[in-house]
C-alpha cells in the first residue's frame, strides 16, 4: 500500500509577499512614466541569477556566481531608466543601512543589492529616471501587501513590440503570480515585461499583444523581421527582467539553476526572446524553510514567470499614445 501523502498545488495572481520574510516596495513618476521596484528580504536570501539577453544592464551580478563568497543578498532592485536607473540601488542600500541590515564586517554593514534595469527613456522626459532618492522611497514603501500589477514601479514605463518601432509598440507592465503547494512550498514571480517582441498565450499560441498599427491591428512580427530586416528598429531599448522567490531549502548553485529554468517561462510567452536587443535577466532567491528539489522549484518557477508575463501585459493601462491589451 502506498501511504505517501499526495501534494496538491494551486496558482494565484499572488505576489512575492506571499512568502513570509519578503516585502516589496515601489516608487514611480506617473507623469514621466518611469519607476523602480524592490524586494527586501528580512533575514537575507540565497540568490542566483541568469542573464540571457544580449544587452543587459545589471549591478552586483558577479557576486551571485555560485563559487563566489557572498552567500546572501538583502534586497533585489528592478528599475527603469536604462543604465541611469542602476543609481536607484544606492537609495535601497542607504535605507537598509539605516535599518541596520547588510553584510556584517563588524565595523560596518554593507547591504548587498543586485539590480537589473529596463530601457524606458522613450517615455516622458529621458532626463527623468529612477535615482538614489526614488530607490530610497521604493525601499521605504516596502510592505507585505499584495503588489499592484500593470503600470507600477519598474513596469511604469515598460513597452512591448518595439521591434517594428516605437510608434507601433504597445504598453507593457509589471506582473506577478504565485503557486502554493500543500507541503508548504511557495514559488512566486514578479516580472517587468519590456520585450522587443510580442506576447503569446502559451495555451494556444495566440498573439495577445505586441506591435500594432494605428487601427489597433496586431502585426506579424516574424514576417516583419524576415521581410524587413534591414529597416527594423532593433536598438537596445528593451529587456524583460524579474525576480523569482521561494521558501525552498536550496543552495546558491541550485538557485542559479532555478533562474536558468525560469527563463522557459519567458520563452513560452515572449516571441522572439533573448535577442541581441534584449537584456533579459532573472534573479532567483530563497529564504528557505521548506525541503524541495531544484527541479521542482525550477519547473514551478517557469510556470509562474509565464503567468506573471501575461498579467503584466493584461493589466497594463494605455499611456502617452501606447495602446494597452484592453484596447485591442
Amino acid at each position: 500500500m502506498n501511504n505517501k501523502t499526495k501534494v496538491t498545488f494551486s496558482y494565484s495572481e499572488g505576489s512575492l509577499t506571499d512568502i513570509p520574510g519578503i516585502t516589496v516596495g515601489h516608487a514611480q513618476d506617473q507623469e514621466k512614466m518611469t519607476g523602480c521596484s524592490v524586494a527586501i528580504f528580512e533575514n537575507g536570501a540565497i540568490c542566483g541569477v541568469d542573464v540571457r539577453g544580449g544587452a543587459p544592464g545589471t549591478r552586483e551580478i558577479d557576486l551571485l556566481r555560485p563559487e563566489n563568497a557572498v552567500q546572501q543578498v538583502h534586497a533585489i532592485m528592478l528599475s527603469g531608466g536604462s543604465a541611469y536607473g542602476l543609481n536607484a540601488s544606492g537609495g535601497v542600500m542607504q535605507y537598509l543601512e539605516e535599518c541596520g541590515k547588510g553584510y556584517d564586517l563588524d565595523f560596518v554593514k554593507v547591504p548587498i543589492v543586485p539590480a537589473a534595469i529596463i530601457f524606458d527613456l522613450n517615455f516622458g522626459d529621458p532626463k527623468i529616471r529612477p535615482d538614489h532618492h526614488m530607490g530610497y522611497l521604493a525601499a521605504k514603501n516596502a510592505s507585505n501587501s499584495p503588489t499592484i500589477n500593470g503600470n507600477t514601479g519598474a513596469g511604469t514605463g515598460a513597452t512591448i513590440g518595439k521591434i517594428c518601432g516605437f510608434d507601433k509598440a504597445m504598453k507593457g507592465g509589471l506582473g506577478t503570480a504565485t503557486v502554493s503547494l500543500s507541503n508548504g512550498l511557495i514559488v512566486s514571480a514578479m516580472i517587468v515585461v519590456n520585450a522587443v517582441g510580442e506576447i503569446r498565450d502559451p495555451l494556444n499560441g495566440k498573439v495577445i499583444a505586441g506591435a500594432c498599427d494605428a487601427a489597433g491591428n496586431l502585426l506579424d512580427i516574424q514576417a516583419e523581421m524576415i521581410e524587413s530586416s534591414e529597416s527594423l528598429q532593433t536598438k537596445l531599448a528593451n529587456t524583460t527582467i524579474g525576480i523569482i522567490c521561494t521558501n525552498a531549502e536550496l543552495t546558491k548553485a541550485e538557485m542559479t539553476k532555478v533562474a536558468q529554468m525560469a527563463h522557459d517561462g519567458l520563452a513560452r510567452t515572449i516571441y522572439p526572446i533573448h535577442t541581441t536587443s534584449d537584456g533579459d535577466t532573472l534573479f532567483a532567491a530563497t529564504v528557505g524553510g521548506v525541503k524541495s528539489t531544484v527541479n521542482i522549484v525550477g519547473l514551478l518557477a517557469a510556470e509562474v514567470v509565464a503567468r506573471a508575463v501575461l498579467r503584466g501585459v493584461c493589466t497594463a493601462e494605455s499611456a502617452q499614445g501606447y495602446k494597452s491589451f484592453n484596447e485591442l
